[in-house]
């Protein structure tokens, strides 16, 4: 990454199921910059003045990494960026309709230019967005711990596809949406990629052991207490077996899984 190619981080408190509490918001450049996923746009005014923000753009639409969209376009005369064919979920997730849309390989003319790679999974609408060396991956990984791809927006198969995408790109590092840069993106890919495979595992087992439920197999799949977060682990547990019926490993109605 050349001198020019800057990224600069702001940690902003924001409702959020991440255990952090905060989402990270990233400006690319230091002239007609991007900014990436605005949580709230007052902690970003200083920082889009001092790095002469142009454009922005969200990796994805979930509440945590859109709230202060609008605020921001309004205030600092930006351009909106969407996703191709997502325009009115955009709109309707910040309140601002889109001035232009990307697809993979679009170049926003941010910066020394912001290159788009789609990474569906976590939501389908999911993108990163490239900057040199660096990719912006928003809630693609995370440093420790694993991403929640849930059902019925998750998407399993697409998760693991985009995870072996960005290990086969060799970014230098990763600017996820919560918690501390990854500087090692490979392992971090694959550490999820594995963690996924794991747990795929552990919901076959239990379905061929008899659980049949999302909450017999939440009560059979997790060795922790999941309470606090029961309806994220059941979003899970579905998205799983969505993947395991789509690949004929096991039936599942919607209600009932059973082994093949």
């Amino acid at each position: 990454m050349s001198q020019a190619d800057t990224v600069t981080g702001v940690a902003v408190d924001v409702p959020t199921r991440a255990p952090t509490g905060q989402t990270h918001a990233y400006v690319l450049g230091d002239a007609d910059a991007l900014v990436v996923d605005p949580a709230r746009a007052e902690p970003l005014a200083d920082c889009c003045e001092r790095h002469d923000v142009a454009h922005v753009a969200v990796t994805h639409h979930h509440p945590d990494h859109t709230g202060g969209v609008a605020a921001l376009a309004r205030e600092h005369e930006l351009t909106v960026w969407a996703r191709h064919g997502r325009a009115d979920a955009f709109a309707a997730a910040t309140g601002v309709s889109p001035d232009r849309t990307f697809r993979e390989g679009t170049t926003i003319p941010a910066g020394n230019g912001v290159t788009v790679v789609e990474t569906p999974g976590h939501a389908p609408e999911h993108v990163a967005f490239a900057y040199g060396q660096a990719l912006v991956s928003g809630d693609l990984a995370v440093a420790e711990g694993s991403v929640v791809v849930g059902a019925p927006e998750g998407d399993l198969r697409a998760y693991l596809a985009s995870l072996r995408r960005v290990f086969v790109r060799r970014p230098a590092r990763l600017y996820p949406g919560h918690g501390p840069v990854i500087d090692d993106p490979r392992e971090t890919c694959r550490r999820l990629y594995h963690h996924r495979l794991e747990r795929e595992r552990a919901v076959r087992a239990a379905v061929e052991a008899g659980a049949e439920t999302p909450d017999a197999l939440v009560d059979a799949v997790y060795e922790k207490d999941v309470s606090a977060v029961a309806d994220l682990a059941r979003a899970t547990i579905v998205a799983h077996l969505e993947k395991l019926a789509v690949e004929d490993a096991l039936v599942w109605d919607g209600q009932h899984a059973r082994p093949v």
